[in-house]
């Protein structure tokens, strides 16, 4: 696991509260001020909800509480009598028991009605034996109930039938609360749900408070505005880099990702909230990216880069806050490094050259000085006619002039080098179009890290050799390099076709193993197969289907 960063609380709120300053309302004053405007408005509207519910309620038990005072009106035997024979004095009769039981009741009146809807008792005596104007409402003879605005004014109403001796309807009481008794009884239970109100109304505030103090805690102590400055001036410094960058979760899933990142990892408009390995595809990338391999500067190798990746843990308040991954796009870099290497070795192939070429010209010149011009001639034919047999020997066994070509220029290379590279006696190979390009890139690259593995070999090798077989069938294009160096060692065999493995001793800030990695990359996608030997003198095979996918060679690293 490599390094990680660590956040402490102190930096943290340095960090955040220097660019507070000069701020006026805090983001806590706000979000309390808010939040007790709300809570204080919800509390009024239900408390005023509620206020009406329970004039609802309390009508409903008033207008009952008449009905009940009319039905017992309704019940008196002396009622009852003088409906059925009314005579003269009957009527005072009603009347007193009406206003009796009225004033033992609190009721605002209680009205005894006739069939002829004559009063026969009334709080205001003129009314009594004037017709009521409304019609008798318990014909059904059952008890009605409503709100009345009769000439006492507005009142909780409740009406009984007066039924006969014989069970007909001879008659109704009307009984009435003034509407201020159940005004006066809700005004008088309001203070008692008021302060139940007014409690709830504490307990939202402090739990405000409460919430208030946690966001701004969480927040860093920043305010809204600052906020809102950090997020554009993150999205601006983040999109505006040429390093792709990575957030991730506790979780694994990605929480942030610029355009770089998305462009070197052809991820496109997605990816934020998914998991890496969701996006991409299994394999070493995929590995380092998640953390499965962990190290510093881990390069890698897709179908158009050459990344450099690195993944570090964040840490915040002493727990794991997730990862953040940068990614470096090294193509142009890795291939300036190779070709430098390259040049590298030239030039010290050429130094060497040139005293071979002085040795040449020295003989010549000896030769012409002791006046023998024909065997100078002789001599200067037969170092012409040694290479023109190695360029006719290839053209005779391999059909493909870009082949051709590549193992001339290798064989000078060889040369150069004081390396040997032959051909083997066995090779054919015909024009293979569909293969042709990543041929080149798969024998040029072997050839070279045989080069490099000859070379850079301590104590030197003695004879240094390469030998190149190619052969074709019916179905595969078989290729085999062969070095006599000093090989792979036991037990790294599959490992050096990873990104960055290298047996060989960094030269420099080079990064080496990635001429393996691209050779094996190549062979995937082709559909074939590659095999390394293992132990003193390296021999890699490769198996190539003939009827391939046909695509271009033009990867990250052609050397």
């Amino acid at each position: 696991m490599g390094p990680s960063v660590t956040l402490p609380d102190p930096v943290i709120h340095r960090t955040m509260t220097s660019v507070s300053r000069g701020m006026n309302r805090k983001l806590s004053t706000r979000i309390l001020i808010n939040q007790l405007l709300i809570l204080g408005a919800t509390v009024l509207i239900g408390f005023v909800l509620f206020a009406r519910v329970e004039r609802g309620q309390l009508d409903g038990q008033y207008e009952q509480r008449a009905a009940a005072i009319a039905q017992t009106t309704a019940g008196v035997p002396d009622v009852i009598g003088c409906l059925e024979a009314p005579q003269p004095p009957c009527s005072t009769r009603v009347e007193m028991i009406a206003e009796r039981i009225r004033r033992e009741t609190g009721a605002s009146y209680v009205v005894v009605i006739d069939m002829n809807r004559v009063r026969h008792s009334h709080p205001i005596a003129a009314l009594i034996g004037q017709q009521v104007s409304e019609p008798i409402a318990t014909t059904d003879g059952q008890t009605h109930t409503g709100i009345d605005n009769g000439s006492t004014g507005r009142s909780a109403n409740g009406k009984a039938p007066i039924s006969g001796g014989r069970g007909q309807l001879v008659g109704e009481v009307s009984a009435g609360i003034r509407e201020s008794s159940v005004s006066l009884a809700l005004w008088r239970s309001l203070p008692v749900y008021a302060l139940w109100f007014a409690v709830a109304l504490a307990c939202g505030a402090v739990a405000s408070w409460l919430l208030a103090r946690r966001l701004k805690r969480q927040t860093f102590g920043l305010e809204l505005e600052e906020i809102s400055l950090l997020l554009q001036e993150r999205e601006a410094t983040l999109h505006g880099i040429r390093e792709g960058m990575i957030a991730l979760d506790p979780g694994g899933r990605v929480s942030m990702i610029n355009d770089e990142a998305r462009r070197l990892l052809g991820i496109g408009t997605a990816g934020v909230g998914r998991r890496l390995d969701e996006l991409v595809e299994p394999g070493r990338l995929a590995a380092v990216l998640t953390g499965q391999i962990s190290g510093p500067d881990e390069v890698v190798l897709t179908d158009d880069y050459c990344l450099t990746v690195n993944r570090m843990p964040v840490t915040l308040y002493g727990r794991p806050h997730g990862a953040v991954v940068t990614l470096r796009d090294r193509t142009e870099m890795a291939g300036l490094l190779r070709e430098l290497d390259n040049v590298r070795g030239l030039t010290e192939s050429l130094r060497a050259q040139q005293h071979e070429f002085s040795n040449r010209m020295h003989t010549v010149a000896g030769l012409l000085e002791l006046g023998h011009a024909d065997e100078a001639l002789g001599y200067l034919t037969e170092l012409h006619a040694r290479e023109a047999r190695f360029g006719d020997a290839l053209a005779a066994r391999i059909a493909s002039p870009l082949i051709v070509g590549l193992l001339v220029g290798k064989a000078a290379q060889a040369s150069e080098r004081g390396i040997a590279l032959s051909i083997g006696e066995e090779t054919w190979l015909g024009e293979v179009p569909d293969l042709g390009d990543p041929l080149v890139t798969i024998i040029g690259n072997l050839i070279d890290n045989a080069f490099e593995a000859l070379s850079s070999s301590d104590p030197p090798v003695v004879g240094p050799r390469v030998t190149v077989d190619l052969f074709e069938d019916e179905d595969d294009v078989r290729v085999r390099v062969v070095d006599n160096g000093p090989g792979i060692p036991e037990g790294v065999g599959r490992s050096v076709f990873l990104d960055g493995f290298s047996t060989k001793p960094a030269r420099g800030s080079l990064r080496r193993g990635l001429g393996l990695a691209l050779v094996h990359r190549l062979v995937q996608r082709v559909g074939g197969h590659i095999d390394v030997s293992e132990g003193p003198g390296a021999a890699f095979d490769v198996r190539l289907p003939r009827c391939g996918e046909t695509i271009s060679a033009g990867g990250v690293l052609v050397a």
